[in-house]
């Protein structure tokens, strides 16, 4: 009863236990197809356990359409091979001031109850040599998003990429999200938004944090 009081502690807090996210080493030694397959029969499990009639034409192909979804669609940033490739250009224009992609819209899933929770992130950088495409930095939100999640987590990981591929320190994300697994269980408040942030090198002093804040409107 202890532990079980414990997990569920963890999940309602959101609580995290790494920066990477948990996967087993063999999480790729079967297809996507045989994923499909699998998760379709434990789903059609599911809907009857819970007393669903599947005979019904509006539920018979739900447990397919869920599997497909889940290995299509929303949780394909679990595979490392689908990681952007984010080409580094160089810096002709000498540009040394940060710069900032705004209201990067993402959706997610909680790892906690596997419902949505979805916003905005703010990403900024001040450029080392060299730049990136702007849509590249879109793109690397996605895939982390792409993937049961924690919002500090996620926050973490994409600071921690982006830091990799532009080959400096000087990064910083922010996000704001709501999360489906409070307003539509538990304390059910659908009012509430969760705003994290990770600021790195340059950002860590006030006076840069200040100016993106402001750039921000934050």
């Amino acid at each position: 009863m202890e532990n079980k009081n414990l997990h569920d502690e963890i999940g309602d807090n959101h609580f995290s236990s790494s920066i990477d996210t948990p996967m087993k080493a063999n999480a790729f030694e079967i297809s996507d197809e045989e994923k499909i397959s699998k998760i379709e029969h434990h789903f059609k499990a599911i809907m009857e356990t819970l007393g669903l009639d599947l005979e019904d034409d509006s539920l018979k192909g739900t447990p397919k359409r869920v599997a497909k979804m889940y290995v299509k669609e929303m949780f394909w940033g679990l595979n490392p091979e689908e990681k952007p490739v984010a080409s580094r250009f160089l810096n002709k224009f000498q540009y040394k001031q940060m710069l900032v992609e705004k209201d990067i819209s993402f959706y997610t899933h909680c790892e906690h109850h596997f419902v949505p929770f979805f916003g905005k992130a703010h990403v900024a950088y001040i450029p080392n040599g060299k730049v990136i495409g702007l849509s590249k930095l879109n793109r690397i939100v996605e895939y982390f998003a792409k993937r049961p999640q924690v919002q500090e987590r996620m926050t973490m990981q994409i600071a921690e990429e982006l830091k990799k591929v532009l080959g400096t320190q000087n990064v910083a994300v922010i996000i704001n999200a709501k999360h489906l697994c409070v307003a539509s269980r538990g304390i059910r408040d659908n009012s509430s938004n969760t705003t994290t942030a990770e600021y790195c090198g340059e950002f860590l002093n006030t006076t840069t944090k200040e100016e993106l804040h402001r750039l921000l409107n934050i």
